[in-house]
């Protein structure tokens, strides 16, 4: 009969909009949730019968809801004062796992999914969020070099853990000689006089040591360099340099003897200290840099090398590549993890967990860990979080369509109520 599928309709009209109100009380109450994403309710139509048009009689079939969390809209951006802050300019997930998960350490952790996250370092040194949850990444060499890992796994995952009480170094590879030596200093009439320069690098263990060179004029536009440990004594090795004089390349070197590479115009030294191997720059023939005779000033201002001595960690950093930082107090910085970006075929087909947290499904399709900045995926932004994806205006006019919705489905109970109240009247 019409008159009980009308109720039917009715009621099922009341489950409906009692449905789409709790996902909008969901969206509401988590409007001020960092990464969180809005639910949606969409309604579905019921045909009863064939569905043909001309029906005779005509049965309320109603109306079901299919709920869903639009995984892939999220909010806005907002800066933070803490560093290892993390959100994503664009698509994709931060992998992290649970607080169990951050005890395995043979790439076994589950992985989850997270939009953003606000990570601080625990008692152990692990970065986790409020919810607990650990940022996952790929370990750096000791060189702060990415090896290779791959990138439909997460075998290749590691717990974030920060020793906190580490010292950092990183011992003296290179040194460039940027030294002006006076022209004047090697006339016939110059006094001959040596000049000196001390230059610091940092030994495999990270202690400074140094290396006097001494410069000493033997012809016109020549000079003799010596090269000496200052704390050992030991003679490191000896050069004539001579100087062009001639219009255009004055002041350039002209030739090193012992040539340290005759096939090559770039001439770098290479000296031993101790097993440590360390590569002298001297400039290049003709083209200036390096060890120049220019005026009648000695100056050494231009030595540089590459080596940092131990210093203590005061600090993290997340650049756009996703690259975790550890920052020493000598104003060092070294590369600790690489932190990839998760993306998947369907993000709406997620499963949601807790804390803004997801799984992937047979329904998002499986996983690949980006670089940041490649293929899909978006960069990292540190000192940031990312809103809620709610919009109060927005929930607050579904809730107003809702209410309204809802009292009308009661109100077609409660007509055919009266109706068939008048359907049982007949008999008296």
């Amino acid at each position: 009969m019409s008159i009980s599928s009308s109720m039917n309709a009715g009621v099922a009209g009341l489950r409906a909009n009692a449905n789409r109100l709790a996902t909008i009380s969901d969206n509401i109450s988590n409007s001020a949730t960092y990464g969180y994403r809005r639910s949606q309710t969409s309604f579905h139509s019921m045909v009863v019968g064939s569905g043909m048009a001309g029906q005779a009689n005509y049965s309320a079939g109603g109306v079901r809801t299919t709920s869903q969390r639009i995984v892939d809209q999220g909010g806005g951006l907002v800066g933070t004062d803490n560093a290892t802050d993390i959100a994503l300019s664009g698509r994709g997930f931060l992998p992290v796992t649970t607080g169990i998960g951050a005890t395995l350490q043979d790439g076994t952790a589950p992985m989850l999914l997270t939009t953003t996250g606000s990570f601080r370092m625990d008692a152990n040194g692990y970065l986790r969020d409020a919810a607990g949850y650990t940022l996952l990444g790929v370990p750096a060499s000791q060189d702060g070099t990415i090896p290779p890992f791959p990138r439909d796994s997460n075998s290749g995952l590691r717990p974030v853990r920060i020793d906190t009480n580490q010292q950092a170094f990183s011992a003296t590879t290179r040194i460039d000689l940027g030294v002006n030596l006076p022209a004047s200093a090697t006339l016939p009439t110059a006094s001959g006089d040596t000049s000196f320069l001390s230059v610091e690098f940092f030994t495999t263990l990270g202690l400074s040591n140094t290396i006097d060179v001494e410069f000493t004029p033997v012809a016109l536009n020549t000079w003799e360099m010596s090269l000496v440990h200052a704390d050992t004594g030991d003679a490191l090795g000896s050069y004539t340099l001579v100087f062009d004089d001639a219009p255009g390349t004055a002041g350039t070197l002209l030739s090193v003897s012992p040539d340290p590479d005759a096939t090559s115009d770039n001439k770098v030294v290479t000296i031993n200290i101790g097993g440590q191997d360390i590569e002298l720059s001297l400039g290049e023939i003709g083209v200036g840099g390096g060890i120049v005779q220019r005026g009648v000033t000695f100056s050494g201002a231009g030595v540089q090398q590459d080596g940092v001595g131990a210093g203590n960690l005061v600090g993290l950093i997340i650049d756009a590549s996703g690259n975790l930082e550890a920052v020493y107090d000598q104003g060092f910085r070294r590369t600790l993890y690489r932190i990839p970006i998760v993306d998947v075929p369907n993000p709406n087909g997620l499963t949601a967990l807790d804390s803004q947290a997801f799984r992937v499904s047979r329904d998002s399709g499986s996983f690949y860990l980006w670089d940041a900045g490649t293929g899909p995926v978006g960069d990292f932004v540190g000192f940031a979080l990312q809103e809620s994806a709610t919009d109060i205006a927005a929930e607050l006019t579904s809730l107003i369509q809702t209410q309204r919705a809802y009292s009308s489905n009661a109100k077609v109970i409660q007509t055919v109520d009266e109706m068939l109240q008048e359907t049982t009247n007949i008999k008296r």
